[in-house]
């Protein structure tokens, strides 16, 4: 799978989302909200959720056999398939966990799509984007109430001009995608990001409040960040250099602040992801392969999609969500883009796709097979006031390292830690609640958990201080405990 940045090959689909069951919910948390470019996603294990690649590279693959790293964020995945040998730490979650230790093989989850690419000298491009709208737009006479002209000379000309009233029959209600896009349009921005050595990608935003705060993915801030260039333009042309105010490598977030801004920012209306079903109309704003303030549309194909993905850099950790699905067309350049719904709120931040193959476009990247991921915006929406308010992202966890090993069964808790260190960190979470190394985590909540991916992505859509339902096996025999959720603050 691929995240909209581009040049990332994509791994394997993801697994189905995690299946509520019939068992009420306690202390579930809500979807985050916010908007993102993508990046290539880092190999899956099987019968793990599959690895997505984001826009912005391909995912690291795991050493097999090693343990889970105490430390955050946990360490790049290995190149072989996603989780071989691998654990992650604190289920994704905790401070003594971390990537490493015992995995299966595969992908698992989603990459980070890549920036996408500055155009290059030629009008290669322009010309075939020109032809293909030429293309396009020609189909659409027959339905628009042509009426037969006139015939004002002998040549016998067929030609037809509109009748007087079709530009009134055309009705842009509040509702329809073209009203919903005019609105949204102009509190969108595309980034673009230039580390000191000239190199970078486009990606985009969106207006977070009056203050010139711009929320988009992590990935496509990355090469601004120690000294780089950052600037956002917006559909009008208007472009203002920018500061990066915050990033979370592990939600794959960012907030960005704009130079100067213009006193007339209209930010997006934020929509409840929680709410959001299966079926329901989708609308995704970005710049794919450059092409800024492209509109696309789709439904929600799934909920709860467990991804991971990765840059591929040898210094990326890996990125966990429990993802929106959709099928609206989402390419390198849409990742950081707004999700919205048919009402024109923002619902998730598109942040990695699901490729069939990496060639194409003439980038070596991998196109949209309608399998987009987004960050549901519940949960972007607290890690962009968290950025803003200390500049540092801050995780829950439960202070145990669990396995990314190839298994449906659940997310087992590690024999040893990362560089030795205990499984169940002491005095923690988990600790506290008795689980033991061994035990295997099958449920959080009324979410089935069927990896440890899966249960960082559960983990991470919460709060440190939630309460939560844990039921695990312990010597074929399950059992259930509550705790607390901790809290891990910055990357690191």
């Amino acid at each position: 799978m691929s995240t909209e940045n581009e040049g990332n090959e994509v791994p394997p689909a993801p697994s189905a989302p995690p299946v509520p069951v019939a068992s009420p919910a306690s202390g579930q948390g809500p979807a985050s909200e916010g908007n993102e470019p993508t990046a290539p996603l880092p190999p899956v294990p099987q019968a793990a959720p599959a690895a997505a690649e984001t826009q912005d590279g391909p995912g690291t693959p795991h050493t097999p056999g090693s343990a889970p790293d105490g430390s955050w964020p946990p360490p790049p995945p290995a190149t072989p398939p996603y989780g071989e040998g691998q654990s992650f730490g604190d289920g994704g979650a905790g401070a003594a966990g971390g990537f490493g230790g015992a995995g299966g093989a595969g992908g698992w989850g989603a990459s980070y799509q890549q920036p996408a690419p500055k155009p290059r000298g030629g009008r290669g491009g322009l010309v075939a984007a020109v032809l293909v709208a030429a293309l396009v737009a020609g189909g659409l006479g027959g339905g628009l109430g042509y009426t037969l002209a006139k015939d004002s000379d002998n040549s016998g000309s067929t030609t037809v001009s509109a009748s007087d009233g079709s530009a009134t029959q055309v009705k842009r209600a509040p509702g329809t995608i073209a009203n919903v896009a005019a609105r949204a349009l102009p509190s969108t921005v595309t980034i673009e990001a230039e580390s000191t050595n000239g190199e970078g990608g486009t990606g985009t935003g969106f207006v977070f409040d009056t203050q010139g705060h711009i929320v988009t993915n992590n990935h496509v801030v990355a090469d601004a960040l120690d000294g780089g260039k950052l600037s956002a333009t917006f559909p009008n042309g208007r472009k203002y250099d920018a500061e990066v105010v915050g990033h979370a490598q592990g939600y794959d977030v960012a907030v960005i602040k704009l130079k100067n801004p213009p006193s007339d920012l209209k930010p997006l209306a934020l929509g409840d992801s929680d709410k959001v079903a299966v079926g329901d109309e989708t609308i995704a704003i970005g710049a794919p392969f450059g092409l800024s303030n492209t509109v696309t549309t789709g439904i929600i194909s799934a909920k709860n999609r467990p991804v991971a993905s990765s840059d591929g850099s040898s210094s990326s950790k890996a990125s966990y969500m429990s993802a929106l699905q959709t099928d609206a067309s989402i390419n390198p350049g849409n990742s950081g883009g707004p999700l919205l719904d048919a009402s024109g709120a923002v619902i998730g931040i598109n942040s990695a796709i699901q490729s069939s193959s990496s060639g194409g476009f003439g980038s070596g990247q991998s196109g949209s097979i309608g399998l987009g991921f987004a960050i549901p915006i519940n949960q972007a929406k607290y890690v962009a006031q968290q950025l803003i308010k200390t500049g540092k992202p801050v995780y829950a966890k439960i202070g145990a390292s669990v396995s990314l090993e190839d298994s449906s069964n659940g997310a087992k808790i590690t024999d040893q830690g990362a560089a030795g260190s205990a499984a169940v960190e002491s005095g923690g979470p988990a600790d506290k609640a008795g689980l033991k190394p061994g035990d295997v985590i099958t449920k959080l909540d009324d979410m089935v958990i069927d990896s440890g991916p899966t249960l960082i992505g559960e983990i991470w859509t919460h709060k440190p201080g939630d309460k939560v339902t844990i039921t695990y096996t312990r010597g074929g025999q399950e059992h259930t405990t509550q705790l607390s959720l901790g809290a891990r603050v910055g990357d690191n």
